[in-house]
């Protein structure tokens, strides 16, 4: 049988891109999230893409225990957990923060990585191979930023997860792996960020020189999972060349080959 692996977020962006790629890899696929429509495009576009491999869809709200609890149950056996449903919401100040915003960023981005990894913890112990936990974070959970706070808050809750979950699971065959990516284009992230407002999600990327896309990313993941099992990457930071650090990016085009000096 072919190892499972199992991504939250799965629908769209990096979730679907990761999905996608441990596919390619040989692992059956079980992408999970909130809306049926993606889910079901996604595992469908895997299949058809590698017919050897099986890819299902499970409907699956990482804030809510007995949604997470039935898809657990649905899902059966796991070899690799991919925590990646999370996202930010607004941009204010902190000293205009939405309290309820906050509270969505946290239960989304550290609550469901809690919740779906208590339930899927048995099915990794099981694995036969060792199981791999990967949790999709942020350089935001490392630094901050002004108009940040409430999703810097909650990515820094997810690394603290992360690294007491390590500790705590020290001696067993899992994998407890941290991706933490720098500027990403996805169609949605931002979009959802500033509330549907295109203009100031466009902004985020404006004039930046090919910043990182969801595949990308989902390279990465694949890259840690496919390590030998002993191998336990801690922490992956990856950034787009024209993203030197999260307050240092350049928005000018990048002389990629070298043509200003020929």
């Amino acid at each position: 049988m072919a190892p499972v692996a199992v991504i939250t977020g799965g629908g769209t962006g990096i979730g679907a891109a990761t999905a996608a790629r441990l596919a390619q890899d040989g692992f059956d696929v079980v992408v999970c999230g909130r809306r049926p429509g993606p889910l079901q495009e996604t595992a469908a576009a895997i299949r058809a893409a590698y017919p050897s491999v099986t890819a299902r869809a499970i409907v699956l709200d990482v804030t809510d225990a007995a949604s997470v609890a039935a898809a657990a149950a649905e899902i059966g056996p796991c070899d690799v957990l991919v925590n990646n449903a999370g996202g930010a919401i607004g941009s204010e100040r902190v000293e205009d923060g939405k309290p309820d915003e906050w509270r969505a960023m946290y239960e989304s981005n550290v609550i469901g990585v809690l919740q779906v990894t208590q339930a899927l913890l048995p099915a990794l112990r099981r694995s036969p191979t060792g199981g791999t936990i990967v949790v999709v974070s942020s350089i935001a959970g490392l630094l901050v930023y002004e108009g940040g706070g409430g999703y810097t808050a909650a990515k820094h809750g997810a690394t603290a997860v992360v690294e007491t979950l390590r500790l705590e699971l020290a001696g067993e065959p899992i994998r407890v792996i941290e991706i933490d990516p720098g500027m990403v284009w996805t169609d949605g992230f931002s979009l959802t960020r500033f509330h549907g407002d295109q203009g100031k999600a466009d902004a985020v990327y404006a004039g930046v020189d090919r910043p990182l896309v969801a595949a990308d990313v989902a390279e990465c993941v694949a890259f840690c999972v496919r390590l030998p099992q002993h191998v336990n990457v801690d922490r992956l930071i990856v950034k787009p060349v024209a993203q030197a650090a999260l307050h240092k990016v350049i928005r000018t085009p990048i002389d990629w080959d070298h043509s200003a000096t020929s």
